[in-house]
């Protein structure tokens, strides 16, 4: 592991597991040994990938289960999205979810026969604990070996694309795009935006198949769906309001408290819907937010020799989302007294907080014109007062 060249890899070089990157020698090693294969899939910014090594993967009662029992690989989806891909389509299978870490139990062979995502070391919550999960297993894999293997093959079997002629139904048609304008519409809150309950994803493509559906068939609905969802999200928590760029996921339906991580293929996603939905109105407040996104992502996640950086960990110091989350004080010993005050209250970062330990996310409660009305301002001052106030506090 040590020579790899995958920032998520050589995280994980130091453990007392025994990892293997993915090749032949992992493969040829546990169908010589007669073991099953433990497969891990993550990547450097994954929160939770982080929370399962650190109780899990340093662990010496845990290494030494794994070391014993298993041949352990360990797999960065953003260096082999193949393999990624194959393995998340399991899991999706078999348990109706996915996420990572992804943990995958499979056969000397490659194929899979358990599967699930996060795992605390022991059981807590109703999740199933990673120890009690080996050992079970192992002792399945030395008593019950059949019941796996059936297991693998019917697994495989169900994931294999099947091949035969294709129905009417099946042909991609005006009838499948309508089914999903209904289906999304269904699905539609339109109090916050969004679509289904928490936790809120920004998945562009709806929005952006949205937009085309109503130039297309001139649907107002389809398009009051994307306008409210849009302008929720930037107004929400999981818009970085002062640094700008959206953060992965939102984990209530309010797009309040999110998954702090940010990744680069959501910004650029989320850049092309905003601008689609400014060329369908004209509204320069997307435009505006093509602009944000686009400068976080010049200031953030460039590298000086011109590659673009994947994701940005949700962790600061050991924290989950440390760095996003303010109080009063912090501002105000910043910005002064009236300027502060104003980006507080602007941006609803109180005493109380909207989150943990009276901390505040920032989000935007009130348009800007109608709290400019409220202050006494201009949008052009207040506009101008907050970006102003952002930069000193970057600096």
């Amino acid at each position: 592991m040590l020579h790899e060249k995958s920032p998520y890899l050589l995280q994980h070089a130091a453990n007392p597991v025994d990892w293997y990157p993915w090749g032949d020698e992992a493969f040829q090693r546990a169908k010589s040994e007669d073991k099953p294969i433990f497969l891990s899939i993550g990547y450097a910014t994954c929160h939770w990938c982080h929370v399962m090594a650190h109780e899990s993967f340093e662990d010496g009662e845990v290494a030494r289960i794994l070391n014993e029992s298993y041949i352990s690989i360990k797999v960065d989806r953003e260096e082999r999205p193949d393999i990624d891909h194959v393995y998340m389509l399991v899991c999706q299978a078999l348990t109706g979810q996915g996420g990572w870490p992804l943990s995958i139990f499979m056969t000397p062979e490659g194929k899979p026969f358990f599967a699930g995502t996060y795992f605390p070391k022991r059981k807590r919550m109703g999740m199933s604990g990673f120890v009690e999960l080996l050992t079970q297993i192992a002792s399945l894999w030395q008593n019950d070996r059949g019941r796996i293997l059936s297991s693998g093959e019917e697994i495989a079997q169900a994931v294999q694309p099947k091949g035969g002629p294709v129905s009417e139904e099946q042909i991609l048609g005006l009838h499948t795009l309508q089914k999903g304008h209904e289906g999304l519409a269904r699905s539609f809150d339109p109090r916050w935006g969004g679509f289904g309950n928490a936790p809120k994803f920004p998945l562009a493509h709806q929005l952006t198949f949205l937009l085309r559906w109503h130039r297309r068939r001139g649907d107002a609905q389809a398009l009051v769906m994307v306008e409210k969802t849009l302008d929720s999200m930037r107004r929400g928590g999981i818009f970085d309001q002062i640094g700008f760029g959206f953060h992965r996921y939102s984990v209530d339906e309010k797009w309040l408290v999110p998954h702090f991580e940010k990744m680069l293929y959501d910004q650029a996603l989320l850049a092309m819907a905003y601008t689609e939905a400014y060329q369908a109105t004209g509204s320069k407040s997307y435009a505006a937010v093509v602009h944000e996104v686009l400068s976080y992502v010049l200031r953030e996640m460039t590298d000086p020799e011109g590659g673009f950086y994947s994701a940005e960990d949700a962790d600061s110091e050991g924290k989950e989302g440390l760095f996003y989350l303010w109080k009063p004080g912090e501002i105000k010993e910043c910005l002064g007294n009236e300027l502060g005050g104003i980006f507080c209250d602007f941006y609803d970062i109180t005493e109380t907080g909207n989150f943990e330990d009276g901390c505040s996310i920032p989000r935007v409660p009130l348009e800007l014109n109608d709290f400019a009305v409220h202050k006494g301002m201009t949008p052009e001052e207040l506009d101008a007062a907050l970006g102003s106030a952002r930069e000193r506090i970057f600096k």
